[in-house]
């Protein structure tokens, strides 16, 4: 069970990684990444971020890329927060397959 701690900083990564990752998908012409969820460790010390990404096709080379300026988007978002945050969390990246489970149940559910 989170604490309401964790709970704030994971909406405060939530909003700020989603607007450095609007900025940096401008590089990435016709390529749409929203942060779907934000999970923090009970020591603050590790945030997990589950990325959406639209289209289907751009994913792979998409988390490529995020995966390989993991450094350079941590920086990022230690200067946006830097007065509310004393230690900036380590980021690890997930793919959320949310939509493509229900896509995959729906069609299920239509057979």
């Amino acid at each position: 069970m989170e604490s309401t701690r964790q709970h704030k900083i994971a909406r405060l990564i939530q909003k700020d990684m989603s607007d450095i990752l609007l900025r940096y998908a401008r590089t990435l012409h016709g390529t749409l990444i929203s942060v779907s969820e934000v999970r923090v460790t009970p020591d603050l010390s590790i945030a997990h971020i589950y990325l959406s990404i639209f289209p289907q096709d751009k994913v792979a080379s998409t988390m490529a890329l995020i995966e390989e300026n993991t450094h350079h988007l941590r920086g990022e978002l230690g200067t946006l927060e830097r007065h509310q945050l004393r230690i900036i969390p380590e980021i690890i990246f997930h793919l959320d397959e949310t939509i493509d489970r229900m896509e995959r149940i729906d069609e299920l559910l239509k057979s």
